[in-house]
């Protein structure tokens, strides 16, 4: 099940970036990024409510606390970096740099979270290197 759901977010991932290229015109790209926020947290908050899981809220750890607040601090500085770059720059050419996530996750998940950095991953994290340098070249 985690497998569709990754591709679900692919997908949405996909129409978010060309969505707000187009919607991102003429608008500032820091009110476009609060835009969508509000509209995101709005969306959260609803399957929150409609999950009945808001309960859930008062058994937060408090170092999950802190985590998912400085979490929260990263995505904003990234939606923030992403939709300036996406106004400057075409989409095909920011979308790919951005996915240099995928990289740069491994890497800190070896390095943070101990995790398995396999001959796999590291051909994967070549491959996606070179395919990125290739496609905005």
């Amino acid at each position: 099940m985690w497998m569709l759901f990754a591709i679900l977010s692919a997908v949405f991932a996909a129409l978010t970036s060309i969505l707000a290229k187009i919607g991102i015109e003429g608008v500032n790209s820091n009110l476009a990024t609060a835009i969508r926020t509000v509209v995101v947290v709005i969306m959260a908050w609803g399957m929150v409510f409609v999950t009945h899981t808001q309960a859930g809220v008062a058994h937060i750890s408090r170092k999950s606390w802190i985590f998912l607040i400085l979490s929260g601090l990263a995505t904003g500085a990234s939606w923030l970096c992403y939709y300036r770059a996406l106004q400057m720059g075409e989409a095909s050419k920011v979308v790919p740099i951005d996915k240099l996530s995928v990289v740069i996750t491994l890497i800190l998940a070896f390095v943070f979270l101990h995790e398995q950095f396999t001959l796999k991953a590291l051909i994967g994290c070549i491959l996606i290197g070179a395919g990125t340098l290739i496609m905005v070249i």
